[in-house]
This record gives C-alpha cells, sequence and structure tokens, in this order.
C-alpha cells in the first residue's frame, strides 16, 4: 500500500487507524489540528496522540489541516494523487450538545469537511477507498418510539419486536425523528458519502457507530462515554449521568476491532456502502452496568450524582444489528466484549490520567 490518508488522526479511530495501517502503508499521512481541545477543553486535547505518531512512526506524516479549508484539502490530495489508495475520514464534531452552541461550525466540520474531502478525492485520487465514520444518530429518536420495557439496570426492546434479538439495522428510517443539530450534520455527510459512491462510481463505504471507544480516547463530558466514565471513576471526579434513570443501554464497539472492519472493507470495498457497526447483542451495557463494572475495575467508588433531563435526540436503548457487515465480510468479527473494553481502558489511561492531575 502506497500512501494512506487519515483525517482525526489523533483521535480515538484515526489514532487507532494510524497505528493499525503504518506497517502495510510507505506512507500514512495524518491530518488533525486538535479542534477537540477547542471542542471540549485542554483535558481533551488530541496532541498527545499526534505526538506519539510522530516519535514512534518513521513513515508518518503530520499536517495541521483544518478540513474546512476546501483548498488546502484539494492541494494535499493532489500532491499525493495516484499513490493514495486509502482515505479514512474520522475528523469530527461529536456532540449532540456542542453543536446547538455553534451550528455553523459543528455543519461545515462534518458535512463541509466530508464534502471537501470527497470532492479532492473525486478529483485527484478517484480510485481510492473512501471510508466515512458517521453515526448511529442519523436515525434520530426513532427508536425511542419503539416499545421499551424497564428491567432493574436496563431499558431493553420489548422482545416480541422484530429486532430484539439483533438491534437496528440499516433499514430503520431517518426521516421524522429528532437528531440534534450533530445528527443531522452526520446525515448530511453519511448521504453525501453514500451519493459519491454510486453517482460517481466510488469505492465509499458509511460505517453508522455506535459508541466507539478504547483507551485511545481522550473522554470529556460531552463526548466519550466508557473513557471518560472510566477516567472519572480512576482519578475521583465527578460524573453526571443523564436521564432515563441511568438505565439508557449503548452497544460500544472497540476502536481496534472497528479500524480491522475497515481493513475488510478496504481489501473488497463496495460502492456506497452503509453499515451499522457497533458491539451489537455481543457488546453491549446500560450506564448503571457500566459504571459497576468500573468500579469493580478500578477498586473505587464513583463520584456520580443524576440529572433528570436526557440529551435531545438521544437515544433509550441502542444495540447495531451488525449482521450485514458480518455477512460481506465474515471473516472479520468482535474481539472485545464489555469488560474487555473497559479493562484495556482502565490499564493503558491510569498513567496518563495521573500525569494530569
Amino acid at each position: 500500500m502506497k500512501t494512506v490518508i487519515i483525517t482525526g488522526s489523533g483521535g480515538l479511530i484515526g489514532a487507532q487507524a494510524v497505528r493499525f495501517f503504518a506497517p502495510m502503508a510507505d506512507k500514512v499521512i495524518g491530518v488533525d489540528n486538535d479542534m477537540r481541545a477547542y471542542f471540549f477543553g485542554e483535558e481533551a486535547s488530541t496532541d498527545w496522540a499526534v505526538a506519539e505518531h510522530k516519535s514512534s512512526l518513521d513513515n508518518y506524516e503530520h499536517r495541521s489541516l483544518d478540513i474546512r479549508d476546501r483548498q488546502g484539502t484539494l492541494d494535499l490530495l493532489a500532491e499525493h494523487s495516484s499513490d493514495i489508495e486509502l482515505i479514512i475520514h474520522t475528523a469530527a464534531q461529536p456532540s449532540h450538545d456542542w453543536a446547538a452552541n455553534e451550528p455553523f461550525t459543528d455543519f461545515d466540520v462534518n458535512a463541509g469537511g466530508t464534502l471537501n474531502l470527497l470532492e479532492a478525492a473525486r478529483q485527484h485520487c478517484p480510485k481510492a477507498t473512501f471510508i466515512f465514520t458517521s453515526t448511529n444518530k442519523v436515525y434520530g429518536d426513532t427508536p425511542n418510539r419503539l416499545p421499551l420495557i424497564e428491567l432493574e439496570t436496563r431499558w431493553t426492546l420489548d422482545p416480541s419486536h422484530e429486532w430484539a434479538e439483533f438491534g437496528f439495522p440499516e433499514e430503520m428510517s431517518i426521516d421524522n425523528s429528532t437528531h440534534s443539530l450533530f445528527g443531522a450534520s452526520k446525515v448530511a455527510a453519511d448521504v453525501m458519502v453514500q451519493e459519491y459512491g454510486r453517482y460517481f462510481d466510488m469505492n465509499t463505504g458509511v460505517f453508522r457507530g455506535g459508541c466507539l471507544t478504547g483507551p485511545g480516547h481522550s473522554g470529556a463530558q460531552l463526548h466519550g462515554f466508557l473513557a471518560y466514565l472510566m477516567k472519572c471513576t480512576t482519578t475521583g471526579d465527578p460524573y453526571t449521568v443523564f436521564g432515563y434513570k441511568g438505565k439508557q443501554v449503548r452497544d460500544n464497539i472497540h476502536a481496534d476491532d472497528l479500524v480491522r472492519a475497515f481493513e475488510a472493507f478496504h481489501r473488497a470495498p463496495r460502492a456506497g456502502e452503509a453499515y451499522n457497526i457497533g458491539g451489537g447483542p455481543e457488546a453491549n451495557c446500560s450506564m448503571m452496568e457500566a459504571i459497576e463494572l468500573c468500579q469493580t475495575i478500578a477498586g473505587k467508588e464513583l463520584d456520580h450524582s443524576y440529572a433528570e433531563d436526557n440529551r435531545i435526540g438521544d437515544h433509550i436503548w441502542w444495540v447495531s444489528d451488525i449482521r450485514k457487515f458480518k455477512n460481506h465480510f465474515p471473516e472479520w468479527e468482535l474481539n472485545y466484549d464489555i469488560t474487555g473494553i473497559l479493562q484495556d481502558i482502565h490499564d493503558n489511561g491510569v498513567e496518563r490520567w495521573s500525569a494530569c492531575e
């Protein structure tokens, strides 16, 4: 493999992709201007991950480029053009709450930045595989209108419902629902990536993630559920649970499992395909269950409080139906369950969190 472009190269998935693909590629070009620190404060900065790339990978080249910079994006892809075999686009504004504070910034980064990359790829490396990290929030709050049952530690979908066993499929409508402004900007990007695949016959793939997680996550209150929860449990920082009695359920996928899915897609890409991707039935938990696991692993009690108001557009129960991806790429499987994910986050985060205190 000649050249791989990875946006958001200091973030959770981008950094994992850098580490994974560097041994396979002649050159990995990381694009990251640390906007995560702007979004969520210095504690969420990705500079530490970029520094690790620079010091440990001889074939890593960093560009502090803002993907909203259309000409700069065009110039970067023109510079490497036909050498580019793979583009992994993970850069984003990822928070419901933050998007409502700066709607223009959110849309310009998520939708405009994605369009800039797609058009640059079409002009300069149309045969490259283009992978986009979308989100389950493209479905809005439609899942909340389905028949849900309250159990002791979690909400769950009524077992009689057709989606109860495997989770939500790609066929679920994205219309007539409340997405949050973040969800809406990701819908725009998601559909555009599909369209470039179908209209221009480009190898574009959309991955609609559940909760993406792992030890490389610079977790913050507004984004990074499991990583931030484990960090607070370990360091003693207070944590706030928002709504749904703390019984809301998320499926979680480790960054390594997701990046291996990217590799599988790159080996046999499909034009304009969209996949729900997450922990599915194999790796999901409620907030209450996650807190209990964090406390067990860290050996400490979490200082947490409860806020009655849930976040707008948030899901009560989300489990991804990942059968479509598994059917297309049967060699791929999940390596991490929830306990394994949390143990990995804890073991790799303790030293870094202690250094920041």
